[in-house]
């Protein structure tokens, strides 16, 4: 006899209560399976789009030492893009899907990606702080209730670990250089501080999805705590390199044991996360055109793959 819906309700909220993982076959929620297609999905256009503003500095970075880094990391966030398309068509969508729309504008992707990246000094600030944000992000999410998910973010937060440092290097290797070096971290550090903040998403009280979640695990913390975690992070860092992060609210509390700071603009975050930022239309354009230039690309593929089923089909008919 077929477990009713009721029964199936119950043994996911069991799983859920005893921390344990939901796998693809298992029974869930119409909206859990709603809720993680859309925070996947925006994870994957992340990594995607997020290639362009470093893509943009491979030919004009200052070695082959230089060249070959940024090159593999831009790599990597192809990788990432593709494991979390994977993730995402276990919940039965088709990645293809997936990015018709977002180059339809249907769907999202980090705030961050729609700044632009003005001197080369922004591959360590983007390294150090955008990548920074990411891990604080997304470390928690390897213990995510949805398997193919927490799975996928283990190699994910690694290689963004690796990320992170590489960026904090370069800035290391650029503020014990010229003067000029050190005015250009400390320029890309005033435009960048605001936005990385702004990559956790709005304040808990004006985000939508943190609560319901949470009770799922899908999530581990709000937006609120791990905007905390990654202010607290970072500013012994940026002492240890001598740049001054731009908040004349950042202070110590002792009281709290964290660091006081000021409130981002979300105004501009609105803006930016409604269309509206220095580089979404760019973004979106790029990405788009890159899509329909390798249509050429995905029907051979295509193509090859039906010529081989009929080859097998052709054999078994044998």
């Amino acid at each position: 006899m077929a477990a009713t819906e009721q029964e199936l309700s119950a043994v996911f909220e069991q799983t859920i209560a005893a921390d344990q993982r939901i796998e693809p076959r298992d029974w869930m929620p119409e909206a859990y399976r709603r809720t993680l297609i859309r925070q996947i999905a925006q994870h994957a256009h992340s990594e995607i789009i997020g290639m362009q503003p470093e893509g943009n500095w491979i030919l004009r970075a200052p070695s082959l030492r230089r060249k070959a880094i940024l090159l593999a990391k831009v790599q990597d966030e192809a990788g990432h893009g593709m494991y979390l398309y994977a993730a995402a068509e276990t919940l039965g969508v088709d990645r293809a899907e997936l990015t018709e729309k977002l180059i339809a504008n249907k769907q999202k992707y980090s705030s961050i990606f729609n700044y632009p990246t003005l001197s080369y000094a922004d591959v360590g600030v983007i390294g150090w702080l955008v990548d920074g944000a990411a891990i604080c992000n997304q470390v928690p999410l390897c213990r995510c209730s949805y398997g193919p998910y927490a799975r996928a973010m283990i190699r994910i937060c690694k290689e963004e670990s690796f990320h992170q440092r590489q960026g904090y290097e370069l800035l290391l290797a650029m503020v014990n250089g010229t003067e000029a070096q050190r005015e250009m971290v400390q320029e890309s550090t005033n435009r960048f501080w605001w936005p990385s903040l702004m990559m956790f998403g709005p304040p808990d009280g004006d985000s939508p999805n943190t609560r319901q979640s949470m009770a799922w695990r899908i999530k581990r913390h709000t937006n609120d705590e791990l905007r905390q975690r990654f202010v607290d992070m970072t500013v012994p860092q940026s002492e240890a390199l001598g740049v001054t992060l731009p908040d004349p609210d950042l202070r110590w509390n002792e009281e709290r044991g964290h660091y006081d700071f000021g409130e981002p603009d979300w105004d501009e975050f609105k803006a930016v996360i409604s269309g509206s930022g220095p580089c979404n239309a760019q973004r979106l354009a790029h990405r788009r055109r890159a899509h329909e230039n390798g249509a050429w690309v995905r029907e051979a593929a295509r193509a090859y793959a039906e010529k081989q089923t009929a080859k097998r089909t052709g054999r078994v008919a044998a």
